[in-house]
């Protein structure tokens, strides 16, 4: 299911600005994953949204780019483990760090040099733009998680799956 989101909000529902610029909710499944069921969870997610979109919509699969997401991926899952297990902060604080992180590891770093390379545009003017999308889908990724994290429904619904798992 979180893959199938991912694809609607990465490939249809995206708001193009130029060639290489999207505006989506795209890793808003993802790094959902990574905090509620794991780096491990989140990979599948991320890997298989970004292959799969890339086939649904005909855009041609970039591994760096792939990579970024699986890179994204595992920084939502891990680090939120890492914050509960050695730190006290807030679930709010932790989330955020986890979005910001992912983002900047994932998105700003990683997929702008695969597609600075695939499309030759100079990596610090796209780094830039990216940084900038990035900086206002955090924001609205860490409210939606924030929001869907605080539901009883979704809460027992994360349980019920993890609890199976252990």
């Amino acid at each position: 299911m979180l893959v199938a989101i991912s694809i609607i909000l990465g490939k249809y529902l995206a708001i193009s600005i130029g060639e290489v610029l999207r505006f989506s909710l795209e890793n808003l499944p993802i790094i959902f994953a990574g905090i509620a069921f794991g780096p491990v969870s989140a990979i599948l997610v991320a890997v298989t949204a970004d292959l799969v979109g890339c086939i649904l919509v005909g855009y041609a699969i970039n591994p760096v780019v792939t990579l970024g997401a699986a890179v994204l991926a595992v920084v939502a899952g891990v680090v939120p483990r890492v914050i509960r297990k050695h730190t006290s902060l807030g679930d709010k604080i932790t989330i955020a760090l986890a979005v910001i992180l992912a983002h900047l590891c994932g998105s700003v770093i990683i997929k702008t040099v695969g597609l600075a390379v695939f499309y030759d545009m100079p990596i610090l003017v796209l780094m830039l733009w990216r940084l900038l999308n990035y900086t206002i889908i955090s924001v609205c990724e860490f409210l939606l998680i924030t929001v869907l994290l605080e539901r009883d429904g979704v809460k027992r619904q994360i349980d019920k799956l993890t609890s199976k798992s252990k």
